[in-house]
């Protein structure tokens, strides 16, 4: 007697089997237009009438008459999309146009676990069932204040538990904090976990109090928390210490400028404003945001995002400056359009091959003489650019009369391999035939290098987990070096496992 159910206000069929099959009374099928119970995406696409199911709280939530007159009282639980239609021309929630059935048509249903859960425990609010308020409770112990008592603390302490929960599944699941992606999102939850308990006024790290609680209230049905928690807490607790860090510097200077627009009479910081607190301080738009927003002020997103912008484009063109202007030059370009160079290097150290071009400085240039230094493009070589963090072979090319050193080797441009060579005797033209050769015993060393870095990250994830993923390496003869994300430094017993290990 406390189920009732809306359907579409036209679905005859809908209604009819939840008098058969649930045996609902017709007072308790209510009717709704398609603002309410008919499901699209906003776009053309499939969509379908939907059928609801609320259950009644009791009248001390609200007034009797069913969920048309009160979801306070009534709460939905479970939705029922009849996906049977496609529909075209979307202009609003309620103004699109149906151009016909859909070839496949399904039954698309959700059920609120956590709704059903208070619900079934007797409590106001999902904040408050068993796998969440133990968080609450902690942080009420750890902060001194009462759950209750204040609605600025109440929803700090709300803040808190449903982010130190989701950011222990986050974790539990392998993500680690970053500032991009899924990685940025766990850093959110974490940064406003610790801002919300600060505000609560709790200056000591907070999240060794908090996280394993939630792991406890979460662990029975999630094993994986508890096997993994170790990882886990050395994520979160090095997240909460570096972020403890930029909170104290980037707020003074965000109070500071708060200070300087309120006095200037101004509504609003400047988008330069916050990405100085960012680029320098390492402080989030959107916490720098929600900052000023507490304080009665907005902040100037879109000169943020120009800022932002313009730094993205200055990085992108000194990288693309470091890895030689002459990427973009003529030169090249046209020494590329007679095909790509042909990589022979998987099966040979030796090429015979042709020299194509000579180019100095981004120009072409018709000859290169005895101590100069030059760059040089084959039609074939056996010589590897550096490329994936490998560095480049080393070697000689040799024609009648004359020898070069192979000084580096690059791709400027996709499919051309462009040698940088001294002329140690003789002099270089183009079209001259030559014999390129790659030194085996460097070719060995990167070899052994390459593999060296395999093996050492092998042993890290042996010894750290699987999370210890590789960010990026450089090898060369008698030289390695493999980064890695992780989050702390290693402990003298973890190097001498690896060192064993590897």
């Amino acid at each position: 007697d406390k189920v009732w159910v809306t359907v579409y206000q036209d679905d005859d069929e809908a209604a009819a089997l939840w008098r058969r099959i649930a045996g609902l009374p017709d007072e308790r099928i209510q009717r709704r237009g398609k603002k309410d119970n008919y499901w699209h995406t906003g776009q053309p696409g499939p969509a379908g009438p939907c059928s609801e199911i609320y259950i009644d709280r009791g009248p001390q939530y609200g007034k009797d008459g069913g969920p048309v007159v009160d979801e306070d009282r009534f709460l939905e639980i479970w939705n029922l999309v009849f996906m049977q239609y496609a529909i075209d021309d979307v202009k609003a929630k309620d103004e699109f146009t149906v151009v016909g059935d859909l070839a496949s048509k399904n039954i698309d249903t959700g059920m609120g676990l956590e709704r059903v859960a208070y619900l079934l425990q007797g409590v106001d609010n999902l904040y408050e069932i068993d796998q969440v308020f133990p968080v609450i409770a902690a942080a009420q112990e750890v902060s001194g204040r009462r759950y209750g008592a204040d609605h600025g603390d109440d929803v700090r302490m709300r803040v808190v538990a449903d982010h130190v929960r989701s950011a222990l599944m986050l974790m539990g699941d392998g993500v680690t904090p970053s500032n991009e992606g899924r990685g940025y999102v766990l850093r959110r939850l974490l940064r406003r976990s610790v801002r919300a308990m600060k505000l609560l006024g709790v200056d000591e790290p907070s999240l060794p109090f908090l996280l394993p609680v939630s792991k406890d209230a979460m662990g029975e049905s999630y094993p994986e928390l508890v096997r993994g928690f170790d990882r886990i807490a050395r994520t979160a607790y090095a997240e909460e210490e570096a972020f403890r860090r930029t909170l104290v510097a980037g707020t003074t200077i965000l109070d500071l400028a708060v200070r300087q627009a309120k006095d200037a009479g101004s509504t609003s910081l400047g988008g330069a404003q916050a990405f100085a607190l960012h680029d320098t301080y390492g402080f989030p738009i959107d916490l720098t945001l929600e900052m000023a927003s507490e304080q009665g002020l907005t902040v100037d997103e879109q000169g943020f995002r120009d800022l932002m912008t313009t730094q993205r484009e200055r990085a992108r063109a000194d990288a693309k400056s470091k890895k030689g202007a002459h990427a973009s030059s003529t030169a090249y370009r046209e020494l590329r359009e007679p095909g790509v160079t042909d990589f022979t290097g998987y099966t040979e150290l030796t090429t015979s091959s042709t020299v194509r071009g000579l180019v100095r400085d981004g120009v072409a240039v018709s000859g290169a003489q005895e101590g100069e230094t030059v760059e040089v493009v084959l039609d074939r070589t056996p010589f590897y650019a550096e490329s994936g963090g490998q560095d480049s072979d080393s070697g000689i090319i040799t024609a009648d009369g004359a020898r070069l050193e192979v000084l580096d080797v690059q791709r400027p441009l996709k499919g051309l391999v462009v040698h940088t060579v001294r002329v140690v005797e003789g002099e270089i033209t183009p079209g001259t035939e030559v014999l390129a050769a790659v030194d085996p015993e460097w070719r060995l060393g990167a070899r052994q290098a390459h593999s060296g870095t395999h093996v050492v990250h092998a042993a890290l994830r042996e010894v750290l987990g699987l999370l210890a993923l590789q960010s990026g390496s450089y090898n060369k003869p008698g030289y390695l070096r493999l980064d890695f994300s992780w989050n702390s430094a290693l402990s003298d017993t973890a190097r001498s496992e690896i060192e064993d290990v590897a």
